[in-house]
């Protein structure tokens, strides 16, 4: 079983992945801002300190073999467009510099599907969090969904019908594929799955491969 420390522990999908690996038999250290110690589930060892700092939780690093990067800014919207870069890009830059001086053997970030029509900013910081990732020498599994369904967002169901047509068609078909939905199971299952057979090398799993279509 893996010791595994958690950025964003106590966000949309931390919480559900802590709580799949905890009840898998892995040893999962949650790091959160002080505050959101509640929201964590039952049997995480707690971290408090800043995502955009490493400093502040380096020393808790050694003895754990992956690293899950799950730091963003929620219901990312081009209205937020000035955040992507001071809180997505700039927290994974520090969780790939303090993973690397740990010796962390795995590496685990969810970036976004890419290219797509809208959301550059968004879309370009997870790519700098990509590039950082590669640079860094680390073994990496990076997970790009492009929305997630969950509670609270199952709006773009409605598109399902559009996915359909799309999907029937030669030239319309690769995309529709890769920008497909996924839901937070589906997302919370290849991340376990990432944690529990780290790649040699970068590892990138687009859409179909979330769904656990190889």
């Amino acid at each position: 079983m893996a010791a595994v420390f958690i950025a964003g522990a106590s966000g949309f999908l931390g919480r559900r992945l802590s709580d799949e690996l905890i009840r898998r038999g892995h040893a999962v250290t949650a790091l959160v801002r002080a505050g959101s110690e509640k929201r964590l589930p039952a049997g995480c060892r707690v971290v408090t300190g800043d995502p955009l700092n490493a400093a502040t939780y380096r020393d808790s690093l050694p003895g754990h073999e992956c690293f899950v990067h799950l730091v963003g800014v929620p219901h990312p919207s081009p209205a937020k467009a000035p955040l992507f870069r001071s809180i997505d890009l700039a927290s994974a830059r520090e969780s790939v510099a303090a993973a690397k001086a740990a010796s962390i053997a795995h590496f685990v970030y969810v970036s976004v599907a890419h290219p797509a029509p809208i959301m550059r900013e968004y879309i370009a910081a997870r790519m700098e969090a990509e590039d950082a990732i590669r640079a860094s020498g680390l073994h990496a599994s990076i997970l790009r969904p492009w929305y997630v369904l969950g509670p609270g967002r199952r709006w773009p169901l409605a598109l399902l019908p559009l996915y359909g047509i799309l999907g029937l068609l030669p030239s319309t078909r690769a995309g529709a594929q890769r920008l497909g939905l996924v839901t937070w199971r589906q997302m919370v299952a290849a991340l376990t799955r990432g944690v529990e057979q780290p790649p040699s090398g970068v590892r990138v799993w687009e859409v179909p491969q979330i769904r656990g279509r190889d």
